[in-house]
């Protein structure tokens, strides 16, 4: 969606310029990283002579930030980048990325080295991966490569720019200097006026809801939410077959959670085909297979597993470039769904029944033998008759005697269909039985 912000001049012809701008103002994520490539789309779409990106970032993940710099790199048109105030971090490598440079006074671009969430560097796989695209980005831009990679290590000495033991970071002044900065500027439009561009229209881009709504669900807090809906409502189904809200709302829960993370790129289909081979695996548990074995704990692990996964840019397990601050916070949110999901079942379920809604579907009266009530429908006893089973019986279900249908259970067995069974108690209106 885009909004018209100002004009350079009022008349409009066939010469004018159309300038589109951008926002990089916040931590460098999967969403900044969907909203760069959509802009940038728009941008094509609408067929923009020139690009503009307002910077004020201290980084954030590298992932995101190489997947940035590349759509950056590729734009066919001119891409300006006004830092305004900061370009640290992954904010220095997109800066770099652009075809020209400018800064606001007190303005700082570099220092790129990669670090945890703790401030602790990361280890030397990712601060040699991160020195490499550095580098190459600057190379590729006709900036000094060996400033590039001084912003990441502080180990590299550029005679004249910088001592070993400490990061490049430049300020606007330095910056111009040492050719990484076309000029200090306070303002878009000066930005236009350096490069003699007077007859232009600016349009700003802005998301529209569904994008903001795509954001919003991209958050762990709210994908923690959903996997306590999902687990929530699979357990009621599997618990109540055909009842049919729990598992609408499970699935709608599903939707919410997985397309976000599909369309930003994170969720692959593997990722998602591992989350419903889990649920098949806890069905087989609870329909077909007696008892909570192998089935059921590789469906726990399978499903939680798969919600895990799809928050976390991993290459088919490749978790090199993935920090433990996402791994934590991945896990952490899966593990409070599904710690939440058990805590609704229980807590939830016994504050439902105390509600009137309750009261009025389901029969709370006690009746008394006293008043008449009596819990045996049988005329004649039934102790000792065989039967079949009509279902399977784990450990309750129907039996059949003399072509009549009862309900069964058994002590605690379990009893295919169609396997013969003998009465051995009578409690209430079901009948107690056992394998013939």
């Amino acid at each position: 969606m885009i909004s018209h912000l100002c004009q350079g001049q009022t008349p409009t012809s066939e010469d004018e310029s159309l300038v589109f701008v951008l926002e990089i103002k916040s931590d460098i994520d999967p969403r900044s990283n969907r909203y760069v490539k959509l802009a940038l789309e728009e941008a094509e779409a609408l067929g923009a002579d020139y690009v503009m990106i307002e910077m004020d970032t201290y980084g954030g993940v590298l992932t995101d930030a190489d997947d940035i710099r590349t759509n950056v790199l590729e734009f066919e048109k001119p891409v300006y980048v006004f830092i305004n105030k900061d370009a640290a971090s992954a904010g220095a490598l997109i800066s770099i990325a652009c075809d020209s440079i400018y800064m606001a006074p007190g303005a700082s671009i570099g220092a790129a080295t990669v670090v945890f969430q703790d401030g602790q560097a990361a280890p030397d796989k990712y601060q040699s991966y991160m020195r490499s695209i550095m580098r190459s980005t600057a190379e590729a831009k006709g900036r000094d490569p060996r400033i590039a990679e001084a912003m990441v290590d502080e180990n590299l000495e550029v005679e004249g720019v910088s001592e070993a033991g400490q990061v490049i970071t430049f300020s606007t002044s330095e910056a111009i200097k040492n050719g990484y900065c076309e000029g200090e500027v306070k303002s878009l439009e000066e930005i236009l006026t350096k490069n003699n561009i007077t007859n232009y229209r600016i349009e700003r881009y802005t998301q529209g809801v569904a994008e903001k709504i795509v954001a919003f669900f991209l958050n762990p807090v709210v994908s923690g939410l959903l996997i306590l809906v999902i687990i929530g409502g699979i357990y009621f189904e599997l618990q109540t077959p055909g009842v049919g809200f729990p598992i609408l709302a499970s699935v709608i829960a599903m939707i919410l959670y997985f397309t976000p993370y599909y369309l930003n790129g994170l969720a692959e289909n593997w990722e998602i085909a591992i989350f419903f081979v889990g649920i098949i695996l806890m069905a087989l548990e609870v329909f077909v297979i007696p008892g909570f074995g192998v089935a059921g704990v590789l469906g726990l692990i399978c499903t939680i597993g798969s919600l895990v996964l799809v928050m976390l840019n991993n290459e088919n397990f490749d978790f090199s470039f993935v920090e433990m601050r996402d791994i934590f916070l991945a896990a952490t949110a899966a593990l409070v769904g599904l710690l939440g999901g058990f805590l609704l079942i229980f807590v939830g379920g016994v504050k439902f029944t105390q509600t009137r809604f309750f009261r009025k579907i389901a029969l709370v009266d006690t009746q008394q033998s006293s008043e008449g009530y009596t819990a045996n429908v049988q005329e004649s006893s039934m102790l000792h008759k065989k039967g079949i089973a009509y279902t399977v019986l784990r450990p309750s279900g129907k039996i059949m005697i003399d072509n009549e249908l009862y309900d069964a259970y058994t002590r605690g067995s379990y009893i295919d269909a169609n396997e013969e069974v003998i009465v051995i108690g009578e409690e209430g209106t079901s009948l107690k039985v056992k394998k013939a």
